[in-house]
């Protein structure tokens, strides 16, 4: 059965930095490592949005939603078993839970409804 945790949320001021990490444990019960990997965040009565996504393949495209891109950055690591979010230059609107979700069925989506498989999130809270 495959499990995702997540780790690195935190408190921290406007402009600071965070890394999230997602380790993605069971695949060996799957047999594959090719899997999709997409961020997901939830704040105080929102809907939960996609962040950014990544597959597992060698040079896979990586896609952010409008308002992270240049300050987030989504990677692996070599063995495919965590993937983190480096998230620079926060701001109060990134105040959110974050989780990871996989899935086999694709290479990537910004789609919560397409993932299966979830983490039980961490919070993010940047203020002063």
């Amino acid at each position: 059965q495959v499990q995702l945790v997540e780790s690195g949320g935190g408190l921290v001021q406007p402009g600071g930095s965070l890394r999230l990490s997602c380790a993605v444990s069971g695949l060996r019960s799957l047999r594959s490592d090719d899997y999709a990997i997409g961020w997901f965040r939830q704040a105080p009565g929102k809907e939960r949005e996609g962040v950014s996504c990544m597959s597992m393949n060698e040079g896979s495209t990586t896609y952010y939603t409008d308002s992270v891109k240049g300050r987030f950055t989504i990677s692996r690591n070599s063995a495919k078993t965590t993937v983190y979010l480096q998230m620079n230059s926060l701001k109060p609107e990134d105040t959110a839970v974050y989780y990871c979700a996989a899935d086999w069925k694709h290479d990537g989506s910004m789609y919560d409804h397409e993932y299966d498989n979830w983490g039980q999130g961490t919070q993010v809270t940047v203020s002063s």
